[in-house]
């Protein structure tokens, strides 16, 4: 089972550029987009042989979510169904038999910080949130979680311990999420690996250079880590300023 998470930074400009190209190339089994920026009937998309979900934010042209699979969900839910947490399209659950398929967009703390106290408002709500699912089965999180996890997670870390995505406090509630159940499966699989990112600045040729920052990612219940086969950032696929990330479940 192939799943795909990109934050594609804008759908209807990527789409001009080479979406269709990647979405069928990497033939994914569930497919998940964060900050799509459209609201409904913006854009029509045929893809063959899948469900499409949505999610859009009210504010237009922000944020959103999308989910596409070759599965039908069971269940579908937008949000965490907290009126604050849900006016910008920021979460999908998908409901299928042996799990939940959670993607998620986490608010960004913003330049000197301006929404951090918000952010750690989402988090904490967040939390309660995958633990609600996981007493019911195991759950598989997906999406830009907009923070680098440690050191090794972006290039320039000394510089960045006061700004958005690499706080302490914001490192604390990722750090939150392994220490009751969840395993980061890109750093399950390479626990060493330096010079991987998936997001770059359009500024200061950050890509060119590889300035980055890991902040898309897989994470999982233990309960699936018997069916971990693999897990990848494509940092070869352009049209956004981030890369798909993908992670491979035996069924």
């Amino acid at each position: 089972m192939k799943l795909i998470s990109w934050n594609v930074n804008g759908l209807r400009a990527i789409v001009n550029k080479n979406f269709l190209e990647v979405f069928k190339e990497l033939d994914a089994d569930f497919f998940c987009l964060q900050e799509i920026k459209l609201q409904s009937g913006q854009i029509e998309l045929d893809l063959p042989g899948y469900y499409q979900y949505w999610n859009y934010a009210k504010r237009k042209g922000y944020s959103g979510t999308a989910i596409f699979t070759k599965k039908a969900a069971l269940n579908v839910s937008y949000g965490m169904g907290i009126e604050l947490h849900d006016q910008e399209g920021r979460l999908i659950t998908l409901e299928y038999p042996k799990f939940f398929l959670v993607t998620c967009y986490t608010p960004n703390s913003q330049n000197e910080l301006k929404r951090l106290d918000y952010r750690l408002q989402w988090e904490e709500a967040f939390y309660h949130y995958l633990e609600e699912l996981k007493k019911q089965k195991p759950v598989i999180v997906c999406g830009d979680l907009n923070v680098a996890h440690q050191e090794i997670d972006l290039k320039n870390w000394k510089t960045n311990q006061k700004n958005a995505g690499f706080t302490i406090e914001e490192r604390e509630a990722f750090s939150r999420l392994l220490n009751n159940g969840f395993i980061d499966t890109f750093r399950y699989f390479y626990p060493n690996q330096e010079g991987i990112y998936s997001w770059w600045s359009y500024r200061f040729n950050a890509r060119k250079n590889n300035a980055g920052w890991r902040i898309d990612y897989f994470l999982i219940s233990e309960e699936l880590k018997p069916q971990l086969s693999d897990a990848k950032i494509h940092t070869s696929i352009m049209g956004s300023d981030h890369c798909p990330v993908e992670l491979d479940l035996n069924e």
